[in-house]
C-alpha cells in the first residue's frame, strides 16, 4: 500500500489520529492522536491490528516516550448509545487532540471523516493506519489502551469473557448476553444488544 505524504503540510508539527472501539457491544471508544518526533523514529509502526499483542505493548510504551506529544480520550457507553458510534467516536477523537501538549499545525485522521473543533487543518486518510506513521502511532496507543479498559471490565464482569473477546460480538459473547443479560457496560444501541433487551 502507498505511504500517505500530505500535500498540503509539510512540517513537522504532524498528529496522526484513531480510534480503537468501534464494532464492540461493550465498553467505551477509545481515540489517540500523537505528533511523533523526526529526531526519535520509531522502527516498526504499522496498523495496531496487525501487530501482536506483545509488539503493540513494547510500541505503546515508545510511542509515549519518543513522541512530542500524545493524547488519549475517550466517549462513553452513555455518549455512544445518545449520539451513535460514529458520533461518538469522532468526538473521542477530538479530545485526543485537545490533550496534545503541543497544538499540531496539521491532523491526518484515519478514515473518510474528519472529527469537529480540530485546532488546525486536517485530512482524512483511507487505510491511514497502515500507510502514515503518526496515525499508526496513534492507533497503537488507542488499541493497548481499549483492550486493557475491557479486561480490566473482565475482572468485574467475569462471566462474559471480555478478556479473550474484547467485547467483539463473538458466539461466546452474545451467549453470555442471553444468560446473563446485559452489564452498565454494554451498548445498548447497538443491534444484538437491542435484540437481547427486546426480546
Amino acid at each position: 500500500m502507498e505511504p500517505f505524504v500530505s500535500q498540503v503540510y509539510f512540517g513537522d508539527l504532524l498528529a496522526g489520529v484513531d480510534e480503537a472501539g468501534r464494532g464492540p457491544l461493550a465498553g467505551e471508544v477509545v481515540a489517540a492522536a500523537v505528533i511523533l518526533d523526526p529526531a526519535r523514529p520509531i522502527k516498526g509502526l504499522a496498523d495496531s491490528k496487525k501487530l501482536s499483542e506483545k509488539k503493540r505493548d513494547a510500541l505503546f510504551v515508545e510511542i509515549k516516550e519518543k513522541a512530542l506529544a500524545y493524547g488519549i480520550a475517550s466517549a462513553t457507553i452513555e455518549e455512544i448509545d445518545t449520539i451513535n458510534i460514529l458520533h461518538a467516536s469522532m468526538l473521542a477523537m477530538s479530545r485526543a487532540v485537545a490533550l496534545l501538549s503541543v497544538v499540531p499545525e496539521h491532523v491526518l485522521v484515519d478514515g473518510n471523516r474528519i472529527p469537529l473543533n480540530l485546532p488546525c487543518s486536517a485530512e482524512a486518510v483511507v487505510k491511514g493506519d497502515a500507510r502514515q506513521a503518526a496515525i499508526s502511532a496513534a492507533s497503537i496507543l488507542a488499541k493497548v489502551t481499549r483492550d486493557r479498559d475491557i479486561t480490566e471490565a473482565a475482572d468485574i464482569y467475569p462471566q462474559y469473557g471480555f478478556e479473550k473477546h474484547k467485547g467483539y460480538p463473538t458466539a461466546l459473547h452474545l451467549d453470555a448476553i442471553r444468560k446473563h443479560g446485559i452489564t452498565p457496560i454494554h451498548r445498548r444501541s447497538f443491534g444484538p444488544v437491542k435484540k437481547i433487551l427486546e426480546g
